[in-house]
């Protein structure tokens, strides 16, 4: 299992080598990664700067 504070979906896109995330918890928060793992790296830390930029 993986332990995320937030919710993540990850979605592939018509290009083979990208995949799109967002937190359908954190409004604005999405990104951009070439692997589910990119993905998962991507969100532990820009979850985190995105969250203390806007100090929600």
């Amino acid at each position: 299992m993986i332990n995320l504070k937030y919710s993540l979906v990850i979605e592939a896109t018509k290009d083979l080598t990208f995949f799109t995330f967002y937190s359908p918890n954190v409004e604005g928060f999405t990104g951009v990664g070439y692997s589910i793992e990119d993905c998962i790296y991507q969100d532990r830390w820009g979850m985190e700067e995105y969250l203390n930029l806007f100090k929600r």
